[in-house]
C-alpha cells in the first residue's frame, strides 16, 4: 500500500483528484495517509476525516484536501465542503467519491481497495479518466521496473 500510494503521490498535482473506494477497512484511510506523507512530512500525523469531512494539509508546494464523504447522503450536501477551492488550490483525495454524483470531476483517478478473499495482502485497481489514464502507464511502467 505504501509503494502504490508513493507512486501515485508523485504523479499528482495540483487539481487532481483521487477517488479513494471500497468498503470499511479497505485500505482508503491508510493509502492517504501514505499518500499524504510522500507529499509532505514522512511524521505527520495523519486522522481519518470521519466526522470533520474534510482535512486540510498545506505543505512547501502543495496541499492536500482529504475528503471522507462516508456520513453524507446525497450530492447537495457536498457543496460546501470546498471541492471547487480543493481543485484550484491543491490535490483531492477523497472516500467515497460516489456521494459526490454528478458533482464528481470527469477528470480524475480511481483506485478501488479490494479485501484479499484468503485475509491477505488488500488489492488496488486503478482507473484513470482523462490525463489519468496516460499517466497510469506511467505509473504502470516504474512499478514494474521496481
Amino acid at each position: 500500500m505504501a509503494a502504490l500510494a508513493h507512486a501515485v503521490a508523485g504523479l499528482a498535482g495540483t487539481g487532481d483528484f483521487i477517488g479513494l473506494i471500497g468498503e470499511l477497512g479497505s485500505g482508503k484511510t491508510a493509502f492517504a495517509r501514505e499518500f499524504i506523507r510522500a507529499r509532505g512530512d514522512p511524521r505527520e500525523e495523519v486522522a481519518s476525516p470521519t466526522f470533520n469531512l474534510v482535512l486540510v494539509y498545506a505543505f512547501p508546494g502543495v496541499t492536500i484536501w482529504h475528503f471522507d464523504l462516508y456520513r453524507l447522503r446525497v450530492p447537495e450536501e457536498t457543496v460546501e465542503l470546498g471541492l471547487e477551492d480543493a481543485l484550484a488550490e491543491g490535490i483531492s483525495l477523497v472516500e467515497w467519491p460516489d456521494r459526490f454524483g454528478y458533482f464528481m470531476p470527469e477528470e480524475r483517478l480511481d483506485i478501488e481497495f479490494h479485501h484479499s478473499p484468503n485475509g491477505g495482502a488488500r488489492t488496488a485497481a486503478l482507473t484513470g479518466y482523462g490525463t489519468w489514464a496516460a499517466r497510469l502507464e506511467d505509473l504502470a511502467r516504474g512499478l514494474a521496473q521496481a
